[in-house]
């Protein structure tokens, strides 16, 4: 299922919801663990796990370059939210009968050419952490995929662009 967009003042806020068979402890090792965390989204890395703390968005590209982030809210298994650039992204975890929900969204001041291309992204990078979740590991990154999601997102923003 494709994220939804909604205007909220000045800004766009882009949410997946993604009910998950999980409990939500292990939904947040998955989030907050680095080991974990590496599996779905390598470039990230935490370093200070707390409010005003610290991730990184490592370049992986062999020359240790990295861009810093901070952490803007945090709340023990329930909040992780973090800068993205000028942007911020938000993980919000709630129990379920079922296991757990997991609401992760990105909330944009502008949208840009690129941003298709980073909501596809973020799809995949959800969908491999469910994976994760379920016992599925990847050992790359699905490109085919992500250009297929990118079509889509590409089309859900020059709808919602035109409401």
């Amino acid at each position: 299922m494709l994220a939804t967009i909604e205007k909220q003042s000045n800004r766009h806020v882009v949410k997946y919801k993604r009910p998950l068979p999980h409990s939500v402890n292990a939904v947040w090792k998955v989030i907050t663990t680095n080991e974990k965390l590496q599996k779905w989204m390598s470039n990230l890395e935490i370093i200070d796990l707390r409010k005003n703390g610290k991730m990184r968005f490592n370049m992986n590209d062999g020359t240790n370059t990295y861009e810093e982030i901070a952490i803007t809210d945090y709340i023990e298994k329930k909040v992780l939210e973090f800068d993205w650039g000028t942007d911020s992204v938000r993980f919000e975890l709630s129990s379920t009968d079922n296991g757990s929900l997991l609401l992760f969204a990105e909330t944009l001041h502008e949208l840009t050419q690129h941003t298709s291309r980073d909501l596809a992204g973020w799809h995949i990078c959800l969908d491999l952490l469910t994976d994760l979740l379920d016992g599925i590991e990847h050992h790359s990154f699905p490109m085919e995929e992500c250009q297929q999601r990118f079509n889509e997102y590409k089309e859900l923003l020059d709808s919602y662009k035109k409401s």
